[in-house]
């Protein structure tokens, strides 16, 4: 059971979206706009926060800034616009997942459950570790262990899912890997799996890897390949 955070200035939605929740036993707390989910994260715990983007007091961007400040928690985004530039901004703040309205509740449901699976089996990994697991090539350094990758000497600013997709790609290199395995491998869904969401956090991850980003090669009709 999952402690989950509903934010959105719609009662209607909130509602349908907790029913669904609460059948799958997870336990439920609503908020109705950007200002009430902030008070509410600061007071309690969270498992995963479904924010809305447009809500009036304070939009869910804004409201997912101040809360990254104090807490990693899991959020996935809910909009009404699909344009790049608001899934690129939501997640450089650190999102782990963008739906475009209008969606259903069982596809929310889906990538709830697919993001608290991840979760637990990484932190199951973790557990076992006893040494740190990096990868260097060239100025590229990145520390699978401790979530740190280093240009040139210098430690890079990513955002998770970055992190995530970049070590998926590290720990299959040299392989050829089909989109559809991406999305099902970091994301933990395939039946929802949006190109776009990859494509958006690939172009982040490369930008990210700046003078390294060659290192990842596309191949068109098929996928990506990591060539370490």
């Amino acid at each position: 059971m999952a402690r989950i955070l509903i934010c959105d200035d719609e009662a209607g939605l909130r509602a349908v979206i907790k029913r669904y929740a609460v059948f799958e036993g997870h336990e439920v707390a609503e908020a109705g706009d950007g200002l009430e989910a902030i008070v509410l994260c600061q007071t309690e715990q969270f498992d995963m926060i479904i924010m809305d983007v447009m809500m009036p007091e304070l939009d869910g961007f804004s409201a997912v800034k101040e809360i990254r400040k104090t807490s990693e928690t899991p959020v996935i985004m809910l909009s009404a616009r699909g344009e790049e530039y608001d899934k690129v901004l939501g997640f450089e703040l650190g999102v782990d997942d963008y739906v475009v309205k209008p969606f259903s509740s069982k596809e929310i449901m889906l990538r709830v459950n697919a993001i608290l699976r991840r979760l637990a089996k990484g932190a199951s990994a973790k557990s076992d570790d006893k040494g740190h697991i990096v990868f260097e090539k060239d100025g590229l350094k990145a520390d699978m262990t401790v979530y740190k990758v280093f240009i040139d000497g210098v430690q890079a600013n990513m955002a998770p899912k970055e992190y995530d997709l970049l070590f998926y790609l590290i720990r299959n290199k040299n392989i050829a890997i089909r989109r559809e395995n991406i999305l099902t491998e970091v994301w933990g869904y395939d039946s929802f799996g949006d190109d776009r969401t990859l494509d958006t956090h690939m172009k982040l991850l490369r930008r990210s890897l700046g003078p390294y980003a060659h290192f990842i090669a596309t191949l068109r009709g098929l996928g990506y390949r990591f060539d370490g």
